[in-house]
């Protein structure tokens, strides 16, 4: 007998997960939950998923209750004989606890990697990682995808001429320049020092944005600091437009009203994490769903297809 495949998606990301199950042709499975008094909650499926390809949908952004939920619906499933786990993490949080870089601090993203594959899941579905490397924190399959499959077509519907692709800060610089390449594009790089988290000190820009149309790459948006800040000096340098991009719009704090307030003509998006209500009201923000390219990945797993076609836009890094 051929197994069955199902889908599920934990509450935080049931808005996408909705989407990708709709793209790949089947409906997305039913989970409830018991919420208890004191705050515990305990997920269940709602249907038999014996010998079945699971797939578990849900972007582990803040709060930390998120992963948890993941961690106990892929528990859930192995109890349950589901015959492969697959976690489709479109946003996977933590990612930036990737290294040692102080004295007594752990290294998160390596800790929910060992965390994930303990659970039981056999692959590994997500997009953008902060650092390519992290793939190596698993001993399981990773299906790493990039942003670029869907903002590449969207920039290049904007026609826009004198393009200029750019970093807020150099440890970007390798992202931005697979773009400008693509696209046949000049590079500009802001140089930045941030004194602490969350804070941007003094920056330049190395490159020149005289009437160019400038685009900011970045895979994570968290305050909105460094690529308001880069948007504003570039402008305030002669650029023709600034346009900023980024593939997990976290948008934390006040970073709204700096959006807003910011020299950018338009702030692209994907949805790998929901946009708050404040956000939502900015015109100046536009969303691309991940949602096709999520489910033609579930699709070539399914059949042990190739997905390097996915990777079109990235195979000149």
């Amino acid at each position: 007998m051929a197994q069955g495949i199902s889908i599920f998606s934990g509450r935080a990301t049931r808005y996408l997960s909705e989407k990708i199950a709709l793209s790949y042709g089947k409906k997305l499975g039913d989970v409830s939950y018991a919420c208890f008094s004191d705050g515990e909650f305990r997920p269940s499926f709602d249907e038999t998923i014996r010998g079945d390809d699971v797939f578990i949908i849900q972007s582990t952004f803040p709060p930390a209750e998120n992963l948890l939920e993941l961690f106990m619906m892929i528990d859930a499933a192995k109890r349950a004989s589901a015959r492969n786990i697959i976690a489709v993490i479109p946003y996977f949080g933590f990612a930036r606890q990737d290294r040692k870089d102080q004295p007594r601090v752990p290294i998160t993203s390596k800790l929910i990697a060992n965390l994930l594959t303990a659970a039981g899941i056999s692959r590994l579905i997500t997009m953008d990682l902060h650092a390519d490397q992290l793939q190596g924190y698993f001993d399981i399959p990773v299906d790493h995808l990039y942003a670029s499959s869907i903002f590449v077509p969207y920039l290049q519907s904007l026609n826009l001429n004198n393009l200029a692709m750019s970093s807020p800060d150099t440890g970007g610089t390798r992202r931005a320049g697979v773009y400008a390449k693509y696209l046949d594009a000049d590079l500009v790089i802001c140089f930045k020092q941030r004194p602490k988290p969350n804070q941007v000190g003094n920056m330049v820009v190395i490159g020149d944005v005289r009437d160019k149309n400038v685009i900011l790459v970045d895979d994570i948006i968290d305050t909105a600091g460094t690529i308001t800040k880069a948007a504003n000096l570039i402008k305030e340098q002669g650029a023709a437009s600034v346009r900023a991009m980024c593939t997990h719009p976290v948008l934390s704090a006040n970073a709204c009203e700096k959006i807003e307030k910011s020299a950018m003509t338009e702030l692209i998006v994907s949805d790998t994490i929901p946009l708050n209500e404040e956000c939502k009201k900015l015109s100046k923000i536009k969303v691309l769903s991940t949602a096709n390219l999520f489910a033609d990945v579930i699709n070539s797993v399914v059949n042990c297809e190739s997905i390097s076609s996915h990777f079109k836009f990235t195979s000149l890094q």
